[in-house]
């Protein structure tokens, strides 16, 4: 990866949004697109960054906050003490100066350490009440998380009832669910009968199995649990690898005890690590590293904290896997909005625990830059956890420098390149590789959320002819399903059970499903917040589109346009006709609330609240939330290290609320 550098306030806060759709991805979507070595890498730069100009923090900063959002339809419960993440290294060097600080910080240089792996898994807090299992919190913000404790309930491994002696009348305790090697190629064996798109890893697994709404579900993934730490209740133990004899003396997994060491020095850390990575490939889980904690439990409070991690311990991380293989193609795949994508095809070759055979080139710019052709060798990276991508060129395989086609691949029309933009276009907006992404993109958890109909099976009904239009869904029955080579009873059965279901669905999902350019979850919230049938969308004018804060002159151009052509309404009108149901979110608001039509900008850090969990307030009263101030913003609350956002509404005159008046007035 190249190295990224900051040279100006507008690179660091373009860094920032960057790193906050990269969170999204990852803890939200569970679908990161960057390896966490590669996150962790521009974690360092925005570090160095905020260290050289803390004027310039951001509240938002990645570096500020641990983790996920709340996920829709869990509740929110409140952690006993906060749940940190811990600092990753890469490096023996990295690994000694974090030695050599704790040395430092507790004036004493023959400490033992203790190393255990670091699963690659969820992270999970579980309470205990006088022995008896009653909670489990992801990780969420650090300070709450979503409450799974019918989902964690399911997994086999966990005690709901502890054992032995010395059982804390109260016992929160840190862990990891994760989900073994052969349960998750198991999951994708059936994933890939039933035509749904596969898990990239058992990690991304593990997170999205936690995130189901049906218990029952989650049962059939089989994960697995293991602790490691306590977080409130008495210990019984003065060290960390008492407490792995400890924990499981309670009936709780720890792992196999040949997987943690006690050691004295850098020496026998890195001969540890050494060692764990040769039988990396032969553990039945997937791991990411080691983790690198003080022995000593009672120097835990003095060392304390930086940030969002502890100083008493580190992970120090296995760089990605890499392997060489030769390119036998570059095709190209068109994308809904019509975009064209080279695609690497590949000698088959293993790495990191699956044979890849294919790996996104991104752009033409990106080919170019690293000169890959057909015929050349290439070093494919594999955090792990993500699609696999060509690293750079070994060797080359003779064959000319490879060029986008200038005419689409699928419709034979020739392409655009707009000038200032890496994408190049197919805009045929009736090319057949643009209306199969529209669908696969209809059915997806973004939009209309139609589970069982993944990509392949998309693709299968899109090519038999039985799909070529969102609204062709609804006319599905059990006769065309069952000509389709591969759909037995089972499958028509959940598939057509899916579909009926999505028929009742949100107004925001299906404007999202309608995939009007510009419009994204946000503008999608906003217009269904601002309307009661998806009809009214079809007589605003732009006037009326403007007055919305947060749409601009650019969206609102596209939604006028979306809804003037006929066809569109067309296509609306059949789904509607068909069954299809959006529900308007407005039912669920308080509109005699004084926040009202009231438009907030939140700023700062919040104490009592996520920004998630306060715009959800806000807009369960009748308002709205913006991401800028301007003259139409009529509050502004504001945390601690509230930024420019709060000169700019005192300069507009705009009402701001401390977080005290804004509990007052909810």
């Amino acid at each position: 990866m190249q190295k990224r550098e900051i040279h100006s306030k507008e690179e660091y806060e373009t860094l920032v949004l960057e790193m906050q759709e990269h969170d999204r991805l990852y803890y939200q979507e569970c679908a990161p697109i960057i390896s966490d070595y590669e996150y962790d890498l521009l974690l360092k730069v925005l570090e160095k960054y905020e260290k050289e100009h803390p004027e310039h923090v951001l509240a938002t900063s990645p570096t500020k906050r641990v983790g996920e959002a709340p996920s829709k339809g869990f509740v929110q419960g409140q952690h006993m003490t906060p749940m940190l993440s811990l600092a990753n290294t890469y490096s023996e060097e990295e690994v000694k100066s974090f030695l050599e600080r704790v040395y430092k910080l507790t004036e004493n240089q023959n400490l033992i350490f203790c190393v255990e792996l670091k699963m690659d898994g969820t992270a999970i807090s579980v309470r205990y009440e006088k022995g008896v299992f009653v909670r489990a919190l992801t990780r969420g913000d650090g300070i709450s998380g979503d409450d799974v404790t019918a989902n964690v309930k399911t997994i086999k491994s966990l005690p709901l009832q502890l054992k032995g002696k010395n059982i804390p009348e109260i016992l929160e305790i840190r862990g990891e669910v994760f989900m073994a090697k052969k349960a998750f190629q198991m999951l994708n064996l059936q994933r890939q009968e039933e035509g749904l798109d596969v898990w990239a890893n058992p990690r991304n697994a593990a997170a999205g199995s936690l995130k189901l709404l049906d218990p029952k579900e989650v049962a059939k993934r089989k994960l697995d649990i293991i602790f490691y730490a306590i977080a409130e209740g008495e210990k019984y133990v003065s060290s960390q690898h008492e407490l792995h004899v400890y924990l499981k003396n309670l009936g709780l997994n720890v792992g196999n005890e040949k997987y943690y060491a006690k050691c004295k020095n850098i020496e026998e850390i890195m001969h540890f690590a050494d060692k764990i990575k040769k039988e990396r490939d032969n553990l039945p889980f997937e791991i990411d590293g080691i983790v690198i904690k003080v022995d000593d439990l009672f120097l835990y409070d003095t060392l304390g904290v930086t940030g969002k991690s502890p100083r008493y311990a580190t992970a120090y991380k296995f760089a990605p896997e890499r392997a060489i293989t030769r390119i036998n193609d570059i095709t190209i795949q068109v994308g809904r909005s019509g975009v064209l994508t080279p695609v690497a095809e590949l000698e088959p070759v293993h790495l990191a625990g699956s044979t890849i055979s294919r790996a996104t080139l991104h752009n033409q710019d990106e080919v170019q830059r690293k000169d890959i052709r057909i015929g050349d060798y290439v070093v494919i990276e594999k955090g792990g956890d993500v699609i696999p991508k060509v690293v750079e060129v070994d060797k080359h395989g003779g064959q000319a420098p490879w060029h986008m086609p200038s005419t689409c691949p699928i419709c034979n029309t020739k392409v655009i390149h707009i000038e200032g933009e890496v994408a190049v276009r197919c805009p045929n907006e009736n090319c057949k590789g643009r209306k199969l992404r529209h669908l696969i993109f209809f059915a997806s958890k973004h939009a209309m959320d139609i589970e069982h109909l993944g990509e392949k099976i998309v693709e299968k009904l899109f090519l038999s002819g039985f799909l070529t239009k969102p609204s062709d869904l609804y006319l599905l029955n059990e006769e065309k399903l069952k000509t389709i080579e591969g759909f037995k009873e089972k499958s028509v059965h959940n598939l057509l059970h899916s579909i009926e279901k999505s028929k009742q669905c949100d107004l925001c999902q299906f404007i999202m499903g309608l995939e009007i350019k510009y419009v994204g979850k946000e503008t999608a919230e906003l217009l269904a917040d601002h309307i009661d049938k998806i009809d009214d969308l079809f007589h605003m004018n732009k006037e009326m589109l403007l007055q919305m804060e947060g749409i601009g002159e650019k969206t609102a151009q596209t939604i006028l346009e979306y809804f003037q052509d006929h066809s569109n309404i067309e296509e609306i009108e059949l789904l509607l006709k068909y069954g299809v149901n959006p529900k308007s979110s407005k039912k669920q608001k308080n509109y005699d609330h004084s926040f009202a039509n009231k438009t907030f900008v939140l700023t700062g850090t919040l104490l009592k609240f996520s920004r998630d969990e306060a715009s959800k307030l806000i807009k369960e009263r009748g308002g709205y939330t913006s991401s800028s101030v301007s003259s139409k913003t009529d509050f502004l609350l504001m945390g601690e290290d509230p930024g420019s956002k709060y000169d700019k509404a005192k300069m507009l005159g705009v009402k701001i609320l401390t977080e005290e008046e804004f509990v007052k007035l909810l």
